[in-house]
């Protein structure tokens, strides 16, 4: 199995090699959900250092799938448990998966077409 092609970007914050470690075992466990990846490229990022209160990490997750490309962002303004940078990577690769799954079934065919909804017109 080839090895999936992975890019790691640190903005407003040094690279960090423990960090690093838990993006790429994130990552390999990607290819299970969806069969061929093509490209992922993860952003990690801290916010200015003007905050008051605890920093709180965004993580964006570009994955680049047949036929597709997914997006994911996981911005830590609206969760303070995002204040843990490790945290905000496991929500992120957690949509990821779920978005790829989905992008994976709809690929086999698998996603049922809504019915279609019929109105009933009365008379009076």
């Amino acid at each position: 199995m080839d090895k999936l092609p992975l890019r790691i970007t640190f903005r407003h914050m040094g690279p960090s090699e423990a960090v690093e470690t838990a993006i790429r075992r994130h990552a390999a466990r990607l290819p299970r959900f969806a069969g061929r990846i093509v490209g992922c490229r993860v952003v990690v990022e801290a916010p200015h250092q003007h905050h008051r209160k605890g920093k709180l990490y965004s993580v964006r997750i570009d994955l680049v799938a047949p036929r597709e490309a997914i997006a994911v962002s996981r911005q830590g303004p609206s969760d303070h448990a995002h204040e843990d940078v490790y945290v905000a990577i496991r929500d992120a690769f957690e949509t990821a998966t779920r978005l790829l799954e989905d992008h994976s079934r709809r690929l086999r065919g698998e996603v049922k077409a809504h019915a279609r909804r019929v109105e009933r017109e009365e008379w009076l």
